[in-house]
């Protein structure tokens, strides 16, 4: 059905040990959708996206994409579910060992099973999308700046033309011009792709420019979510704390003893 959600997750309840992390949640990421997850640090953010991409495994709770229920698939019927996927990382995550086109290529390669030979126009052509000529792509990871990283990380994540597109802190460690950049990348590519996107980030710059609808974790639940444009009229005190970078309210950071 056109209206069934790309991803639409009920109930979903995740611990460590007696830290509950995820406590119920609830979330639907609908088609061509871009949703923005915000929270503070140790929310479970990163938590929800591992239980999504079948990392860990969910103690209750129900996560499906395009109608399919996803937890307790075997290990051929996830790796189906994860060809939708594809995966910018906080820290870009280049191999070391391969060169920037062959690390764009990684999932055409090991996923799709292309030729070297087959899936190199392949990277350049994504290369160019987030605007790095070819030359950079006979580079090692190494010799790249940090922009330069996560454009790499962009061009990985799009190149096998996924469905869903997950952003984990997309603009983490940038200054706030290439935070600006990779923002209008990730909007281009996204559009582009027509795919899905879900994104988790304390930015709310980025939140703000990627997302459609933004939604706020908090102690395991999703205490709020709207269109992207309501965020400044919430009515929430947790989100009001949070958007604008207050020390007091609802919200009191957990310090270790």
């Amino acid at each position: 059905m056109a209206d069934t959600p790309k991803i639409e997750i009920r109930g979903l309840k995740k611990r460590f040990g007696s830290k509950v992390v995820l406590d119920g949640l609830d979330l639907d990421v609908g088609n061509g959708e871009s949703v923005v997850i915000i929270g503070g640090s140790g929310t479970g953010k990163s938590v929800l996206l591992k239980c999504i991409l079948g990392l860990l495994d969910p103690e209750a709770g129900s996560i499906k994409v395009d109608g399919q229920e996803v937890i307790g698939l075997s290990t051929r019927e996830r790796e189906q579910v994860n060809r939708k996927f594809g995966m910018l990382f906080q820290s870009a995550a280049l191999f070391d060992s391969l060169s920037v086109w062959e690390n764009v290529a990684f999932g055409l390669i090991s996923a799709q099973g292309k030729s070297k030979k087959d899936a190199k126009p392949i990277a350049l052509e994504k290369l160019a999308q987030v605007g790095l000529p070819a030359q950079v792509g006979e580079l090692q990871p190494s010799e790249l700046s940090g922009g330069m990283r996560k454009r790499v990380g962009l061009a990985r994540a799009i190149a096998t033309q996924p469905e869903i597109i997950f952003f984990d802190e997309p603009t983490t460690g940038l200054d706030p011009i290439m935070s600006d950049v990779i923002n209008d990348l990730i909007v281009d590519c996204v559009h582009r792709l027509g795919a899905s996107a879900l994104s988790i980030t304390h930015d709310m710059a980025s939140a703000r420019k990627i997302a459609h609808r933004i939604a706020m974790l908090y102690q395991g639940k999703i205490i709020w979510q709207g269109p992207v444009d309501d965020i400044d009229k919430s009515g929430n005190a947790h989100v009001d704390q949070f958007i604008h970078g207050r020390a007091e309210g609802p919200i009191r950071m957990q310090i270790p003893v």
